[in-house]
This record gives structure tokens, sequence and C-alpha cells, in this order.
């Protein structure tokens, strides 16, 4: 069965969150960010105003200690006129950020997992949902469906950045993650980026001993992208936690904001805080090509 972290928190981790937000960001360190290198860059006052945004809730806003959005999007280098395409964006915390930060300039893309997946499908839903009730901030955003067993994010070479936030350890569970790694290096343009989020195994853990614990070795990560044709171009200490001791009952899923044990320890999961995280950048090399459609032999029937 899938699993992945749930989006909202319930209200009393809200209460807790918020009396540990400054604590949060001591224990979790900014790491290095990447200075802005042109005008056209969001300045940080951009970003404040979007992450204070009224359409964000008190939830998601208190996940901002654990998830560090703003220093996260400015290693990425994320650009005012860029398109951004983000990989299974779940019920869309990172929608509401990157979505109205686009608005005007750029091109905010989600792309959702088609299929019968029930999880996927409510997920989606509840995207569409947020989109429609606010054009203002949503209204240039759109929503794209791929096939997890095949997929592909639109015309080779046509998107500045792709991001995906704490969904490779899902891809490496189901035995897709080679694939979705090719397809995001098929749909950059050259010079783009990529830019991954998840939850990081301790050192010398294997993906064999790990996979199923949520928690997946950085290397194992970097490989599928380096393979897939990627530059690795910089990692971050911006979403560690070093209280992270990734050694729980029901793996990433037992600590916030899933808390899978309920009310068992729950003041010891809630103090630990949100997974300890690796972010990696990577760059797209080489030349886009396109596609070449084999000739069919003269003698050949014609398939119907």
């Amino acid at each position: 069965m899938k699993l992945r972290l749930a989006f909202g928190l319930s209200a009393a981790l809200l209460l807790v969150g918020m009396a540990h937000a400054q604590q949060a960001a001591q224990d979790q360190p900014a790491g290095d960010l990447v200075p802005p290198t042109s005008a056209s860059d969001f300045t940080s006052g951009q970003l404040d105003a979007v992450l204070g945004g009224s359409w964000r809730s008190a939830y998601d806003k208190a996940r901002d200690a654990y998830r560090h959005p703003k220093a996260t999007l400015q290693f990425f280098g994320l650009q005012p006129d860029q398109t951004v395409i983000e990989i299974t964006p779940g019920g869309g915390w990172y929608s509401e950020i990157l979505a109205p930060l686009l608005r005007d300039n750029g091109h905010y893309i989600a792309a959702v997992p088609g299929g019968n997946d029930a999880e996927s499908q409510q997920d989606a839903d509840a995207l569409r949902a947020k989109f429609k009730a606010d054009p203002a901030q949503y209204g240039k955003a759109s929503i794209e469906t791929f096939n997890p067993k095949a997929p592909a994010f639109g015309r080779p070479g046509s998107a500045d950045m792709v991001l995906t936030f704490r969904n490779v350890h899902n891809w490496a569970m189901s035995g897709t993650a080679e694939a979705m790694f090719k397809a995001f290096y098929a749909v950059l343009k050259v010079g783009g980026t990529l830019g991954v989020v998840d939850h990081r195994a301790a050192s010398g853990a294997t993906l064999d001993a790990d996979k199923g614990s949520g928690y997946l070795p950085t290397d194992y990560v970097i490989k599928l992208a380096t393979d897939a044709g990627f530059k690795l171009d910089g990692q971050s200490e911006i979403n560690a936690n070093p209280k992270d001791t990734k050694d729980y009952p029901k793996g990433v899923w037992t600590l916030p904001p899933t808390l899978a044990l309920g009310q068992q320890d729950r003041a010891r999961y809630v103090a630990i805080g949100e997974s300890d995280r690796m972010t990696l950048r990577f760059v797209k090399v080489g030349v886009n090509k396109a596609p070449v459609t084999p000739a069919t032999p003269a003698s050949s029937p014609t398939a119907h």
C-alpha cells in the first residue's frame, strides 16, 4: 500500500508546533543559500508576502518551521518568469506558495498521477477545488495528469524547473523511481533545475533495509538523478533535523504531521518534529533532442 505523509496538521499539533517554531528554526540549520544573481530574482519581501498570504491556512503556515519554504526555494533558484512543474503536489501545500509567486510572469504546473489510486484522485480533486475557489491566486496555474507507469510531463525541453517534495520514497517502493527521473530530464530545458526534498536515511543505511520506512539513502537519490543524465549542483542542510533518530515503529510516519501511533508517545514525537530531510539541486546537462519516429517500411501493412 502506498504510504505518504498527510498534508494537514491536527489542531493539537498546530498549537505545539507554534510553541516550538523558534526552537525548530535553531535545531534545523538554514544551510547555504543561492545569492540573488539578477534584478529578476524574487526579493525576500516577495517571498515573505506570499508565505504570509491569507489563502494559506494557519495549519500550513505552522509547518513553515519544519519545511523552510523560503530558504528551500532560494536554494533551488526559483525565478519569477520560469515554467515550474511540481510533481505529485498532494493537497497543494507548496502549490499555495508556488502558484501565487509565478502568477504574473511565470507558469506553475501541478503534475498529478492518474489511474485508479483513490488517495491520488482525492488529492487531485482537492487541488482542482482549491484553484477554482481562488482564481486571483491560482488563475494561471494548471493541473496536468501523468501515467505513473509511463510518466511524461510535457513537451521535451519545455520546463525551467521540476520540483518534488517527499515523493521519491513512494516511487522507490513502487518501482517507478528510475522512470520518473528520466521523465524529469526529458521535460527540462538544458540548464534547467531539478529540486528534490525527501526523508534522509541514517548514514550507511541501505535502500533495501530502509525503503519501507520512508527514509532513503542520499546516495541512492543522487544516483537516480545522475543515471538519468543530471549533474548534482548542490546539497543543503536547510531541511535537516538532528533530533530525528530514524528508528521508529511506523517509520517516518511515526513523526508529525502523521503521528501514526496516535496518542502513544505523542509528546515525544512532537518534540522531535518533522523528519530529517535531504535537499538536493540538480542541473540538466547535454542537448535537447527531438524524438525520432522510425520510418514504416513500404511493405508493412498500415496499423488501424
